[in-house]
Formats: C-alpha cells, sequence, structure tokens
C-alpha cells in the first residue's frame, strides 16, 4: 500500500504557509511524481476570506481578498503536464467550524461548482471533487450536505466521482488549538459501524470513495477499524481509501512531520485491510524534500526507500 495522492494544502489555518511560487509549484509536482503519487487534491478552494482562484461569487458575497495567483489555474496546467489527476476541494465558509451545522456550506458551493466547473473544466486532468467538510459523527446536517453536494458536482461535471475525507473520533480527536494530545472518551468499533452505515446508506450515489484520516485512533486499533471501514466501503458501493496522515499527532508541538515507523504502521495495516488508494496529508510540508521542515527531507528518503524495496 503506496501512497500514491496527496491533499494540497495551499489555504490553511494551522500550518505555516511555505511562500512558493510557480518555480517552487512546479519542483514539487515533479518530487511528488517521482514519489509515485498521481493525484493530487486541492482540500479547499477557499477558507473565509482566502481564495485559491478569483471567485466573482466569492469576492462579491464575502469580500474575499483577490489572490495574486490563481493557483487553482496553475495546478491544473501542472497536473495536465505531469499527467497526474486533479480534484477540486470545495469551498469552507467556516460557518460550520463556529456552528457544527453542515447545511450553511451547500448554497455558497452551488455556485462554486458551477463556477470551477466553467473557468476549469476544460483541462483534462480535472478528474473529480472532494466534499471537504470534515467531520466525524452525528454531524448536523452531515447526510443532506454529502448528497446534495455529491449530486451537484456530478451534474455539473457530467458525473465525475467525488469523495470525502472524514475523521474516526478515537483518543487523538482533539481540536488542533487544544493544548491537550487525547481526550478521555473515544467512539467505539460497534459504535462507530453503525453511525457511519446510516451515513453511507444516506450518501450513496453520490459519493464515490471514502478516505478516513487515520491518525485519531491509538496504532493497535488500525487493524479492527480499517476492516470495519473496508466492510462498509464494500456493502455500500465506496471506493475505501485511507488518508495516510504524514504528520505526528503524537506530539505537542502541533504539526511536525510524522515518524517514518509510524507512517508505515498504518500503510501496512491499510494494505491488510485491502484498501483500494492511500493518499496523504500532505506532501508538500510533511514529506516533500524541499519543504520548510528538514524531518520532511529525511521522510521522503525513507519513505523512497520503503517504497524501492516494495516494488523490487
Amino acid at each position: 500500500m503506496l501512497i500514491t495522492g496527496t491533499f494540497i494544502d495551499e489555504i490553511s489555518h494551522d500550518i505555516p504557509h511555505q511562500n512558493w511560487g510557480e518555480k517552487e509549484w512546479e519542483e514539487d509536482f515533479v518530487h511528488m511524481k517521482t514519489a509515485g503519487i498521481d493525484t493530487v487534491i486541492l482540500i479547499r478552494c477557499g477558507y473565509r476570506k482566502f481564495i485559491t482562484y478569483p471567485s466573482k461569487y466569492l469576492k462579491k458575497k464575502y469580500q474575499c481578498y483577490h489572490p495574486p495567483t490563481d493557483l487553482v489555474e496553475l495546478f491544473l496546467s501542472l497536473a495536465d503536464k505531469h499527467n497526474m489527476n486533479f480534484y477540486f476541494g470545495l469551498y469552507d465558509s467556516g460557518h460550520y467550524w463556529d456552528t457544527g451545522i453542515l447545511l450553511h456550506e451547500m448554497e455558497d458551493n452551488k455556485f462554486i461548482i458551477d463556477e470551477a466547473w466553467k473557468n476549469y473544466g476544460h483541462h483534462p486532468s480535472f478528474k473529480g471533487w472532494y466534499l471537504g467538510m470534515e467531520i466525524s459523527r452525528k454531524t448536523i446536517g452531515a447526510i443532506d450536505a454529502f448528497r446534495n453536494l455529491g449530486m451537484m458536482c456530478k451534474d455539473a461535471s457530467n458525473g465525475l466521482p467525488t469523495f470525502i475525507s472524514p475523521w474516526i473520533d478515537g483518543k487523538k480527536a482533539v481540536m488542533a488549538a487544544s493544548a491537550t494530545l487525547t481526550k478521555s472518551e473515544s467512539v467505539s468499533v460497534a459504535e462507530h459501524e453503525k453511525e457511519w452505515n446510516e451515513i453511507f446508506s444516506g450518501i450513496r450515489g453520490a459519493v464515490d470513495a471514502v478516505a478516513f484520516q487515520d491518525g485519531h485512533i491509538e496504532y493497535s486499533e488500525l487493524d479492527s477499524f480499517f476492516r470495519v471501514n473496508k466492510k462498509m466501503a464494500d456493502q455500500y458501493g465506496l471506493q475505501c481509501w485511507t488518508n495516510a496522515e504524514s504528520f505526528d499527532r503524537d506530539m505537542p508541538i502541533k504539526f511536525l512531520p510524522i515518524k517514518f515507523e509510524k507512517l508505515r504502521l498504518k500503510l501496512e495495516a491499510a494494505r491488510r485491510a485491502g484498501y483500494d488508494k492511500a493518499i496523504t496529508f500532505e506532501f508538500s510540508h510533511f514529506m516533500s524534500p524541499q519543504s520548510c521542515y528538514i524531518q520532511a527531507h529525511h521522510l521522503y528518503n525513507r519513505y523512497t526507500e520503503y517504497k524501492n524495496e516494495i516494488i523490487q
């Protein structure tokens, strides 16, 4: 189970911006391709007032700042050039994080979906959509939001696939701004299965793949949760991917590149469960040879050694 996809976290609020321009992004796409990555996912096209492309809708409604570079055009052009698949991540207004209610996001994104497809749908690398509202369980309006947004994306783009990347409500599922690393209560495998059976039943046909984030549970729990995830995905006709987080949730500094041994444990658990694909959050900060973190350069070397051992 090797990593073949990565998020691109250009609009972030909890990891540092690397201030890359076209030259640095070109170099990073080359590094991604060398590492075996064939899929890049823009995690969000905008967050609150910061946006990745000059959206007329968002600038008018939220007075979003005009971006100095059209990053969606840049990323799609690089994906075209390097024969990679690009998934467009929807807009995050911040209302969900403020209220816990997902329904706010549908109104904005029905305009964003049409705008994005009109502006960028001609690119051959535009292969799908990422429904970027991250949830775990019992989120108000989650089923309606994912079903409606998924169908909006498909209707606009002649049926291109969609995917989601929720988290598992494990011991490490604490807010990034929290001073703690773990919490006392966490979901059981049985509870997780019951709740996600209900969600998957409601979004079947509108969402094509699920990539559960793998960093919120203990390493000893990986196999049990992964088996259940794969069973449910198969039952409802979804591809089962893993979002193999390449940053470490076990340290008080949030967030640094993960120890390679931990990343390997998670990838091998996904292999044992028979997952269909591994993506990561995310290559450019935590695995790239040109990351702002020197530990990422070494993680790239260790991962490359691991990859070469597997494919020999």
